[in-house]
């Protein structure tokens, strides 16, 4: 049980996918535990949710991506559903068309329209890019396909795909020589940071090589981005709002990624991260929302006024690796 009990008792009391992920995260139940698999039920139940499930099982007829910070695309949806612990029965459908669309360098596709004025012909075609590709990976591993070969192939292609400064920018083949707004040798916080979310779930390379080098470069990037940003990404006063779900380049994902990874809980760079997220806490140690991403409006995150017991969830699930 998470030493906080009053922190807990609140997330209890909050709607049933906190419920769930607070008895999981906090009260460490088993997933056998009758109260988990009640929680479950409901959480499924819940319109919000099974609205989502619905939206993501139809990934073979998904709008084209035009903008990886559409915030609603099925791309981020599925990732927030595999974070909540929604089982992959749910998801069959997304998962059979997931699986259907892999290219030959082991990247799992999504329909992607890239604009002429960044040299595409802005038609829809079945291609990767690497601000995406990690996160459909994560997302399949935290479903529990891990020993898929297809899956393993993806993950083979990570692997080797790391750079000597960490992860660049990378795209498709068939996209010819596009590349985002950076220096080609550059490496960018956000693939770098969805990298270390896929190697989170593979408890044999938490201490890699490469999570070692992306890890690098995210806290290289939080001391040294006043004095020089990357791919226009920075660790400003943007980067440190608090900020529901984790779609972008933010503290909360930022933290809530690397502190799955035990050799940085001594990391001063991370500590500071950690700190600041403390600081932000009111009298009563729950967290609200600085920002919001207005097209998941109905969510209890998705609003400034009062703490949101989401965002408290994972401000506390941070400090509980930390102090682990």
């Amino acid at each position: 049980m998470y030493k906080n009990k009053h922190i807990t008792d609140c997330l209890l009391d909050g709607p049933a996918f906190i419920r769930y992920r607070t008895l999981l995260d906090f009260a460490d139940k088993p997933e056998t535990d009758p109260d988990v698999k009640k929680s479950y039920k409901e959480m499924l139940a819940d319109p919000l949710v099974s609205s989502v499930i619905s939206e993501v099982n139809d990934w073979e007829n998904q709008p084209a991506l035009t903008n990886h910070r559409n915030a609603v695309h099925l791309l981020h949806k599925l990732a927030f559903l595999a974070g909540l612990g929604v089982k992959k029965a749910e998801l069959k459908p997304a998962i059979d068309s997931i699986l259907s669309h892999q290219s030959d360098e082991g990247w799992f596709q999504l329909q992607i329209a890239l604009p002429k004025a960044f040299g595409g012909d802005g038609r829809s075609a079945w291609t990767w890019m690497a601000c995406d590709a990690p996160l459909v990976l994560y997302s399949l591993l935290r479903l529990g396909f891990g020993k898929n070969k297809q899956v393993k192939k993806a993950v083979d292609h990570l692997r080797s795909a790391v750079s000597e400064n960490g992860y660049r920018c990378f795209v498709s083949p068939n996209l010819g020589k596009f590349r985002g707004p950076g220096r080609k040798d550059d490496p960018c916080p956000y693939v770098n940071l969805i990298a270390l979310r896929a190697f989170a779930q593979i408890p044999e390379l938490t201490d890699s090589p490469q999570a070692h080098s992306a890890a690098e470069t995210l806290l290289h990037h939080w001391e040294t981005s006043r004095e020089r940003k990357l791919y226009m990404f920075g660790t400003g006063r943007n980067f440190r709002k608090l900020k529901a779900p984790r779609v972008w380049y933010d503290i909360i994902h930022a933290a809530d990624t690397l502190t799955r990874f035990p050799f940085l809980k001594k990391d001063k760079r991370l500590k500071e991260m950690v700190a600041l997220l403390e600081s932000k806490a009111d009298v009563e140690g729950k967290f609200t929302s600085e920002s919001i991403w207005t097209k998941w409006k109905g969510w209890e995150f998705c609003q400034k006024k009062e703490p949101s017991r989401w965002v408290t969830l994972f401000c506390h699930r941070i400090f509980k690796r930390m102090r682990l």
